[in-house]
């Protein structure tokens, strides 16, 4: 086994499908994955059940985010 010294999230996700393609092949590596991706539920009415945000509820969480980054 060989191991990859990764330094952020990119690298492990990069390494991660490589290690996956070699080892299953690229059509097993996706199936892998898909069992990750499924979602339950009904999205077409939940996303009704939560109000859209306002365009300065927007605003102030882009702000607050460049703050929090910033600081």
């Amino acid at each position: 086994m060989v191991r990859v010294n990764v330094n952020n999230d990119v690298n492990v996700r990069i390494a991660g499908h490589a290690a996956l393609r070699e080892a299953l092949g690229v059509d097993n590596s996706v199936r892998f994955m898909q069992q990750f991706w499924y979602r339950s539920g009904d999205y077409t009415k939940e996303k009704y059940e939560k109000p859209e945000p306002s365009r300065e509820e927007v605003i102030a969480r882009i702000m607050a985010n460049r703050a929090q980054k910033a600081g």
